[in-house]
């Protein structure tokens, strides 16, 4: 795993695409006969890009406190985002080149999402099962046994996919690639290390996410926030509000509180923030998804010192919240989601504590000991900081030790 991208702690993941003219479902909703595919399709004339202004996205994404940013290249629906040579659909012109461009001007580095599966090409469409029609499959794009397969078809497959790839590989070199759609197919049928190998002759230090199957890099729970953090390098992706790509009916947006215990849940857990964000068809992104940007960036710089550079905090059962380690395991950064009425406590610390302070103020807390027995240690107290001392969303504490933070995780004896 590259350093960079356990180091990152929050991306931005951009869903752009046709489907943003109508505000449908990403490719789902033609798939789910929501939209027949015929008007989905339609949306390509109304698709302007006319606004589109690749350095304002990366300095809001900078200005959140992102380190990357994760762009649909090519969704479910088959439509690229370049001018691709392989493959009939694509938006005509290269909408990549200044996003990744733009990105490195402001020190991000570059992301790009690509489905494994295509239901737009002919080719892909011959996992049908022959001889029953579209509409009866309970799963019209689903994977099918050996026998029912088309070789052909599926060779002319992999060298369209393997074409895109060679072309975003190296026009773009991009830092990241974020796969999706693999669950029609196994990683054989995939060819996934071949096409690691191809990737990685162009990228040698890509990261992949787990949809890569066999060569994954890192999880990627979606949506539902983990109760027990992945072992391991580990990405949320997450919603602003309840739709990826831009639905203008969707007004069911998280609050910046909301984000912010997102975030300090996931970076204490061990894990990066992938928050995603919808553009509209000309290229701007809503206001509503501005405003929320700016705020979660506005603590993050406030906290900066707790957030990059840190590493997973307590396991659950030591402190009542969220918390992240310092890299030299020196300085344990406590997060309070609410105001404390009494004295916070952290329970099972080995060794001594030099100074609590709060960050931004720099105030200075008291703190004591109390009860311990045999190798079982006593309770740490902090004294809960002033109110104006207190963040309006989340307050962050900073317990400095006296050395490497070492943990009781026993049950206790007499």
């Amino acid at each position: 795993m590259q350093p960079w991208f356990t180091d990152a702690k929050l991306g931005i993941f951009i869903h752009w695409g046709i489907y943003a003219v109508d505000g449908v479902q990403e490719s789902w909703s033609f798939y789910d006969d929501i939209v027949p595919y015929d008007q989905y399709m339609s949306q390509f004339d109304r698709f302007t890009a006319s606004r589109y202004d690749p350095r304002d996205w990366a300095k809001l994404f900078a200005r959140a406190g992102a380190r990357y940013a994760v762009l649909t290249s090519r969704h479910h629906d088959g439509v690229a985002l370049w001018d691709t040579a392989h493959g009939d659909l694509n938006v005509g012109r290269d909408l990549i080149a200044g996003y990744a461009d733009a990105l490195r001007e402001q020190g991000l580095k570059v992301g790009l999402y690509y489905s494994h599966s295509d239901w737009s090409h002919p080719d892909y469409a011959s996992t049908r099962k022959p001889g029953r029609p579209p509409e009866q499959e309970d799963n019209r794009y689903s994977e099918v046994a050996a026998e029912f397969e088309d070789l052909d078809a599926w060779e002319r497959f992999i060298a369209y996919r393997d074409g895109q790839i060679r072309e975003l590989t190296s026009r773009y070199k991009p830092d990241l690639l974020w796969f999706d759609g693999e669950w029609d197919r196994s990683a054989e049928q995939w060819r996934i290390p071949e096409l690691a190998a191809l990737i990685r002759s162009e990228v040698p230090d890509v990261v992949f996410n787990a949809r890569m199957l066999t060569e994954g890099d890192y999880a990627t729970p979606e949506q539902g926030a983990p109760v027990i953090p992945p072992e391991g390098p580990w990405e949320l992706c997450l919603t602003l509000n309840d739709s990826w790509g831009h639905q203008h009916h969707d007004h069911n947006h998280k609050s910046v509180d909301q984000l912010i215990r997102y975030f300090a849940e996931t970076i204490g857990g061990g894990g990066n923030l992938l928050l995603s964000v919808g553009p509209r068809e000309d290229g701007t992104i809503p206001r509503e998804h501005v405003e929320r940007l700016e705020g979660l960036g506005d603590w993050i710089a406030k906290h900066a010192e707790a957030v990059y550079g840190t590493e997973r905090g307590l396991p659950a059962g030591h402190h009542y919240g969220p918390s992240t380690l310092s890299k030299d395991h020196r300085t344990l950064y406590l997060i309070l989601f609410d105001a404390p009425r009494a004295e916070i406590n952290v329970r099972g610390l080995l060794g001594s504590v030099r100074r609590v302070t709060v960050l931004g103020s720099g105030t200075e807390l008291a703190h004591r000991i109390t009860g311990g027995l045999h190798e079982t240690p006593g309770v740490l107290w902090i004294e809960p900081p002033a109110e104006a001392d207190l963040d309006p969303h989340a307050t962050v504490l900073a317990v400095e030790l006296d050395g490497e933070l070492e943990l009781y995780r026993g049950a206790g004896r007499f």
